[in-house]
This record gives structure tokens, sequence and C-alpha cells, in this order.
């Protein structure tokens, strides 16, 4: 895809960064943090926070020698945005479905 959310969709294929993103959905954490509760390897995580910022779905700040990791919405809710559309087909398929099991029952 090379729209923006075709981009963050990509990035978002591999489950290793969901589930970074779904630590840091509470807040900002620390590399180690993150290398603890994932239990990969830092230099596999980090290469998931590298492709995960230059996606801007993270930023980094620096404190003292940490590097803390928080995710950025802006992203998602671009890609929520864009998936708007194909949600209300969804719910539209969904609703004619309820509506045939209902008449089938009566």
């Amino acid at each position: 895809m090379s729209t923006p959310a075709g981009d963050v969709i990509e990035v978002l294929a591999e489950p290793n960064r969901r589930r970074i993103l779904d630590l840091l959905k509470d807040g900002e954490r620390p590399v180690g943090e993150l290398v603890d509760e994932l239990g990969l390897a830092q230099p596999t995580v980090s290469k998931h926070l590298r492709t995960l910022r230059d996606a801007g779905l993270v930023e980094v700040r620096v404190d003292a020698q940490r590097r803390l990791y928080r995710l950025r919405p802006e992203p998602l809710a671009e890609l929520d945005a864009w998936l708007a559309p194909y949600r209300r087909l969804w719910s539209t398929s969904l609703d004619r479905l309820e509506r045939h099991l209902e008449e089938g029952t009566s």
C-alpha cells in the first residue's frame, strides 16, 4: 500500500510491534522494561522500536541515560479514519444478517 494508512498497516503486521504498542498505551516505558515484558533480546526490541519510530507510531525521550518510549496516537487516529468506511460496510452487513436471522426464526 502506498497510503500513510498502508505504511502503518505494514508496520503493525509484525506481532511484536503490536505488543510494544499495547505496552505503551498506558504510558511511556524505558527500553529495559519493554525487553523484560516482551522476553526478547534488547537489540530485537530496539529494532522494532526504530521501525515504530520511523513510522511515527512512537516517540522517544532521553532521561539521563534512559530512553523512554511513548505512543503517538495520531497515526492510529489516521488509520482509524481510513478504516471508517470499511467498518460501516461491515456493520451494514451484520445488520442485514441479524434481520435475516430474526426473520428466519419468526
